[in-house]
């Protein structure tokens, strides 16, 4: 019986997206897995909800069926812009919504039936020697691990104890994400630009629709609270007014997170693969982050299965799995800052909109650059 005092094959970092379907991969090949996460599930997170479709045959692979679950099938894109420009497109590939409440709790009680253990903590310290890793936790637990994945989000304490350089940079980003009870189309997701910052809609499971909008801190603290940046920025895009004002929030209080950064990031460090947004952060301009951190969760896991049964070293490991991440992601990060600096420039994007609207076939070749092809699986 695996428990907190075992050495393991494989701690997880974070139990969100990409912590979760690596831990449930893992656990299909009888690996043990301890996944330490500081939160219970479920719990609300600010994500924008949409996911692309590469993601259904790896999900299928896991025996997870979103749809199961109530998420909606999407196929339109529509983009305005803060002067109130409008362009639709249909999406090839397409997507689907569901809440992180749902996702990741369904997720997580998967995983805890294949036998992962969960421990609910908070890593502190990761040192690597003779070929092992010294995890330390918040609550004084120590763990040794063969293999280590960072799956912990966008930032956190422990990115200061290893050096991260990105870190250091500015993060001068704030968003807020709601819920609300209102008229929406279910096969719509809607990316809205005001002064400052956009605004993405989708509906999620239950009839519900998610509202995640991001804006340079700079252009908020203009503003006493967001019921003020709300009125006196937002609602100057048309379509987000007419949602907000004509549907019910479902949430006490906006959820909110801070000191987002887009800078750079290395998808191994102190010899730990790290996943999701731990490895890079899209902009949420492009709306896919939450298929990468599930298609960086299926190229980890692969990986480690192949070091675990002996065919490759650790070297060759790590080696590996940064060329695969960069030739996955790099180019949609790149992508993603291009598109979304663009967008920031007030005037340049309405100029953009007319070139969209001009040339109809450059929408979706910009939304193909931002996803993947559907996962090959096993």
């Amino acid at each position: 019986m695996l428990n907190e005092n075992s050495k393991v094959d494989v701690l997880i970092i974070g139990g969100g997206l990409a912590g979760l379907t690596s831990a449930l991969h893992l656990s299909k090949y009888k690996l043990n897995v301890i996944v330490v996460e500081k939160n219970s599930y479920p719990k609300h997170k600010v994500c924008g909800e949409y996911i692309s479709n590469e993601v259904l045959p790896y999900l299928s692979f896991l025996d997870f069926n979103p749809f199961k679950l109530g998420a909606k099938s999407i196929d339109k894109f529509e983009l305005t812009t803060p002067k109130n420009k409008v362009i639709q497109t249909k999406m090839k590939l397409g997507g689907f919504g569901i809440s992180r409440y749902t996702l990741d709790n369904a997720l997580a009680e998967k995983a805890k039936d294949s036998g992962v253990l969960f421990v609910k903590d908070a890593v502190t310290e990761v040192k690597f020697k003779n070929d092992l890793f010294s995890i330390s936790t918040k609550d004084n637990k120590r763990f040794v691990a063969k293999t280590v994945i960072g799956a912990y989000g966008k930032r956190s304490s422990l990115d200061v104890s290893l050096k991260r350089k990105f870190i250091k940079k500015e993060s001068p980003y704030l968003a807020v994400k709601v819920h609300l009870k209102g008229d929406f189309p279910n096969d719509l997701v809607a990316l809205h630009n005001f002064n400052g910052g956009y605004c993405g809609l989708s509906k999620v499971e239950n009839d519900v629709i998610n509202a995640c909008y991001i804006v340079d801190y700079t252009t908020f603290k203009k503003y006493k609270n967001i019921e003020a940046f709300q009125e006196q920025v937002i609602y100057k895009n048309t379509a987000l007014k007419a949602v907000f004002e004509n549907a019910t929030p479902l949430f006490d209080q906006p959820l909110t997170i801070s000191q987002i950064s887009f800078a750079s990031k290395n998808p191994i460090e102190n010899h730990m693969l790290m996943c999701g947004d731990t490895a890079g952060m899209i902009h949420p301009l492009c709306g896919n982050g939450m298929s990468m951190a599930i298609s960086s969760a299926q190229m980890a896991s692969r990986l480690i299965i192949s070091f675990m049964e002996g065919n490759i070293n650790r070297r060759t490991l790590e080696r590996e799995y940064a060329k695969h991440w960069n030739l996955a992601f790099k180019s949609r990060l790149k992508t993603g800052r291009i598109v979304a600096s663009l967008f920031r420039m007030y005037g340049f994007s309405e100029i953009m909109m007319y070139v969209l609207q001009c040339f109809p076939k450059l929408l979706p070749q910009i939304i193909k650059r931002t996803h993947g092809k559907p996962l090959l699986v096993e």
